[in-house]
C-alpha cells in the first residue's frame, strides 16, 4: 500500500497572515533535568546517558491555520433549524471512504467552479460520483501556500457547485486553495462592488440548510490519480470547536 501525505506541515510561517500565524515553542532537553530534579529525584539517581525529555508547546494556532476540516458549526449555529454539529461531534464513518479527485487547475483566479466544470470533467474522464465518497477538488493552488498571495489568489467553489455535490450523497469534501469559496478578499470587495449580500461566503453558507464538512489547504493533489483510493480524514476531538486540524492521507493499493 502507498500513503499519500495530503497535509501541510505545522509551522512558523513569516509569510501567513496575522489571522493564522503558528508559533510553537520547542523545549529542549536539557531543560526537563532540572524539571525531573524539581520534582524530587536527586541527579545521582537519573538514568546513565539520560538527557531529559524534548518537549514542545503550541502557543498560537487557530483550528482554520493549517490543513483542517471545517465544521458545520463553522458555517451557521443551525443546519436546517437544528442545531450545527462541532467538530468533536463529526460521525467517524464518514472519515474514511473511496476518493475522488476533481481536476480543477485550468479555471482562472476568481472564477468559480460550477456544476458544468465538475459534470464535463467527470464525463470526459468517464468517471461517476458515487454517494459516500470523499470528493477531492484539485485547483494546483498549493504551490502557493506558504505565500503572502495565498489566500488573496485562486479559485473556488460555487453554491451551486456544494450544493449539487451534498445532493449527491457527499458529506466530506476538500479543496487545496486556502479556502472553500473563492478568495475572501476578493469575495468582500465584489460583494462591495455588486452591492450583492449573496455574494459573500455563498459555498459556505450552504451548510445553512444541508450539513456538509470540508477541508481546506489539502496539498500534494497532483500525486493522487483521479480513483481507486481511499482518504482518511480524522480531525483532533475538540470539543465545540468549529474546525480541527487533520493529517489527512490517501492510500493506494
Amino acid at each position: 500500500m502507498k500513503i499519500i501525505d495530503l497535509s501541510k506541515p505545522i509551522q512558523y510561517n513569516k509569510n501567513d497572515p496575522w489571522f493564522m500565524k503558528v508559533k510553537i515553542k520547542h523545549k529542549p532537553h536539557k531543560k526537563a533535568k532540572w524539571l525531573i530534579r524539581f520534582l524530587g529525584l536527586p541527579f545521582k539517581l537519573f538514568p546513565k546517558n539520560f538527557t531529559g525529555w524534548a518537549d514542545d508547546t503550541i502557543q498560537k494556532m487557530g483550528v482554520h491555520s493549517t490543513t483542517h476540516i471545517d465544521a458545520p458549526w463553522h458555517y451557521s449555529p443551525t443546519t436546517n433549524g437544528e442545531k450545527s454539529k462541532t467538530i468533536d461531534e463529526i460521525p467517524l464513518d464518514i472519515c474514511y471512504a473511496d476518493g475522488i479527485v476533481i481536476d480543477m487547475k485550468h479555471k482562472v483566479d476568481f472564477d468559480p467552479i460550477t456544476v458544468n466544470d465538475i459534470e464535463k470533467f467527470l464525463l470526459e474522464n468517464n468517471l461517476e460520483i458515487q454517494s459516500g465518497m470523499i470528493v477531492l477538488i484539485k485547483t494546483g493552488r498549493d504551490k502557493y501556500n506558504g505565500t503572502k498571495d495565498f489566500h488573496k489568489i485562486g479559485t473556488g467553489m460555487s453554491a451551486e457547485a456544494t450544493s449539487w455535490l451534498i445532493d449527491k450523497g457527499i458529506k466530506v469534501m476538500g479543496i487545496d486553495s486556502w479556502g472553500w469559496d473563492l478568495p475572501l478578499p476578493y469575495m468582500l470587495q465584489k460583494a462591495k462592488e455588486t452591492n450583492n449580500s449573496e455574494l459573500f461566503w455563498e459555498a459556505h453558507l450552504v451548510g445553512q440548510d444541508k450539513e456538509y464538512w470540508h477541508m481546506e489547504q489539502l496539498v500534494n493533489l497532483d500525486a493522487l490519480p483521479y480513483s481507486g483510493f481511499k482518504v482518511a480524514v480524522f480531525p483532533l476531538k475538540i470539543i465545540g470547536a468549529s474546525a480541527a486540524p487533520a493529517r489527512v492521507v490517501a492510500m493506494i493499493d
